[in-house]
């Protein structure tokens, strides 16, 4: 296995200054403040479930709400992504898991094709989760996957609470990506030669 599928990234706009550190064969390690509560605990969710160490430092203009905190967080850790996976020689590439929490269950379906995709199929029962509007799932999911080169498709199957429903989203994310960055080659997953 590669000791180098680590990455730095520092994301700098007049909205948000952001730096993560990601290392894809590490524990669940991690330290993260984005300054959203609730955003925080999924991210720690995507990175102790995922094995990846993860470290987030993260402010912004969150007076006026949590928008561009997480888009620009998934910009970063989508790049992040990229940055760490590098050439991608070697890895599953492919995953599909159903998670259950309680009696929420989602299904993610990831493959690393350097092709930007997301589909999704969240009805979340509510729109807010304490001051985090559910809406921001899908932002966070789009600009995750467009920078980081992933198709991902999530759905929810069913489900009733909507934090289990978001956790249950962050922790399939999580699994699908353990397993289709997971190395079990020496060889670039693809036909082309190259991904």
């Amino acid at each position: 296995m590669s000791e180098n599928r680590k990455a730095v990234i520092r994301r700098k706009t007049s909205e948000t200054n952001i730096k993560i550190s990601i290392n894809l064969d590490g524990s669940g390690k991690c330290s993260i403040d984005t300054g959203v509560a609730f955003f925080d605990h999924m991210l720690d969710q995507l990175a102790r479930h995922g094995s990846f160490d993860l470290s987030i430092l993260a402010d912004g203009d969150l007076e006026i709400d949590a928008h561009h905190m997480v888009e620009d967080t998934g910009i970063a850790l989508g790049q992040a992504f990229a940055d760490a996976l590098a050439d991608k020689k070697g890895i599953s590439r492919f995953s599909s898991v159903l998670v259950p929490l309680d009696e929420s269950l989602v299904r993610t379906t990831v493959d690393i094709s350097g092709r930007s995709f997301l589909y999704t199929d969240l009805s979340f029962s509510r729109e807010m989760v304490g001051d985090f509007p559910s809406e921001l799932v899908v932002e966070f999911l789009r600009a995750f996957s467009y920078n980081a080169g992933i198709t991902v498709h999530v759905e929810l199957m069913h489900g009733e609470n909507c934090h289990h429903q978001i956790e249950a989203v962050f922790k399939s994310l999580a699994r699908a990506l353990k397993m289709a960055v997971k190395i079990e080659s020496d060889q670039i997953p693809s036909t082309k030669g190259v991904l």
